[in-house]
């Protein structure tokens, strides 16, 4: 009888899923490709990669190495003849990776599922479903959403945090920046980080900032009663990374900042389960676009920036808000991100979602609706920018909140808060938004 199991294609049913990590893809290709036939190679060409019998790959191998294609639609799903003005055809395609071809690691993950196939003119990964066998691997977020919370002395489920980025991006020395740093903490930004666009560089080191940056945090807790996280970008080549991040924390530091899809993930995910790495890491996806935005080619959105930073031990994701401000990606895509940074993952603790780019306490309505209570509002320009300055411009954000919660709208509450009304005729509301997902 024949090997079906040493088969590069499968049924379902007959994959124990939790050995097998399922990749799902779009294709297309010409009409006259069949697919049927072609699909195949795909598991073959990222698994055991021979087309040709080879003496080592003995059947005992196929069966426990072979990726296998566990499905094949066409979209749409013709059934008797394809309407005659089709010239290319679509396909969402399915394939059973071998938990034991990729163990733990984030970079085959990425080499099998992606990897040469990556080259294929259409092709786009849009999915993994990562069986539990592979996620008790991985350590994730060692403080997690409410640890946040716990840091900051702010209670669980209370309000969404504020968090302000350092505008300018880079530039400035360390005696601007403590400066720019006290004004935004004064007026209630919880977080402070650092724009990606700064590191440790010559003219402005991590290690001064935190020093500078760190006594203004108490200045401002003795001030306020509030404490501030600071967000150091420590971003660098390695191992340097990781020797200025200790050194960070030996400083005072409270909060790490990595640009993880520039350094790798991988190394994103050694740096955050490092023992001495012992404050939280804030995650910025610059690059990742570079993977996502094209309709047709490379990775989802939801898997650069959902499931791979989770993965790699993000407390805390910077990213883009896709029903305000300057991002350029649907809302359906940045729905499927922030679930998959907080809904259940194995027993990966939630990573923080943080959306930016562009915010004013305009969004703050919008950013409730989508989120609910346990998220950071990311503001860099919208607090610095502020015709009173960053100190009134962090106000004005706490006050949008303040209303919303209230059940007051902004436009009433900025009636009698100054720093908001400033803030919403500087910013004004250009967009509307549906808070009903179904509409």
């Amino acid at each position: 009888m024949k090997d079906y199991r040493g088969e590069p294609r499968a049924l379902a049913e007959d994959i124990d899923m939790e050995n097998y990590i399922i990749a799902t893809y779009y294709t297309a290709w010409p009409r006259d490709w069949d697919m049927d036939y072609m699909s195949p190679a795909l598991a073959i060409e990222q698994s055991t990669g021979t087309f040709e019998p080879m003496p080592g790959e003995t059947p005992d191998l196929r069966r426990n190495h072979l990726a296998k294609v566990i499905g094949l639609f066409e979209v749409p799903y013709y059934e008797g003849e394809v309407n005659s003005d089709v010239v290319e055809r679509q396909y969402i395609i399915q394939v059973a990776f071998p938990a034991v071809n990729i163990e733990n690691q984030l970079p085959m993950l990425m080499t099998s599922c992606v990897g040469n196939i990556s080259l294929a003119k259409k092709l786009k990964l849009l999915d993994l479903r990562m069986p539990k066998s592979i996620l008790d691997g991985y350590q994730g977020p060692k403080f997690g959403i409410e640890g946040i919370y716990d840091l900051l002395g702010v209670e669980f489920g209370s309000r969404p945090l504020l968090n302000n980025m350092i505008k300018p991006c880079t530039g400035y020395t360390v005696d601007v920046g403590a400066e720019l740093f006290y004004q935004a903490a004064l007026g209630g930004a919880d977080v402070i980080k650092d724009d990606e666009l700064i590191g440790d560089m010559e003219f402005n080191r991590c290690v001064d900032r935190v020093k500078a940056y760190m006594e203004k945090e108490r200045q401002v807790y003795e001030e306020t009663g509030e404490r501030t996280l600071y967000a150091v970008n420590v971003t660098d080549r390695l191992p340097k990374m990781f020797e200025t991040a200790k050194r960070v924390i030996d400083a005072g530091g409270n909060c790490l900042m990595v640009n993880y899809v520039s350094v790798g993930p991988e190394a994103m995910r050694t740096f955050a389960e490092d023992p001495d790495i012992n404050v939280p890491i804030l995650a910025h996806q610059d690059v990742a676009g570079a993977y996502f935005m094209s309709p047709y080619n490379g990775v989802s959105s939801p898997i650069m920036m959902g499931k791979i930073p989770r993965l790699a031990g993000a407390d805390i994701i910077a990213y883009p808000f896709a029903m305000g401000g300057k991002a350029t990606y649907m809302k359906e895509r940045y729905n499927a991100c922030t679930r998959n940074l907080t809904y259940p993952f194995g027993n990966l603790k939630p990573t923080m979602p943080m959306p930016g780019g562009g915010l004013t306490p305009n969004n703050v309505p919008e950013l409730i609706a989508v989120h609910g209570i346990d998220f950071i509002i990311g503001a860099g320009g919208g607090i610095h920018g502020h015709p009173q300055g960053p100190a009134a411009g962090a106000r004005a954000f706490r006050y949008a909140i303040d209303a919303v919660l209230n059940g007051i709208t902004i436009e009433e509450y900025a009636d009698e808060h100054e720093e908001l009304a400033a803030a919403l005729k500087k910013w004004p509301k250009i967009t509307e938004f549906k808070t009903n997902f179904n509409e």
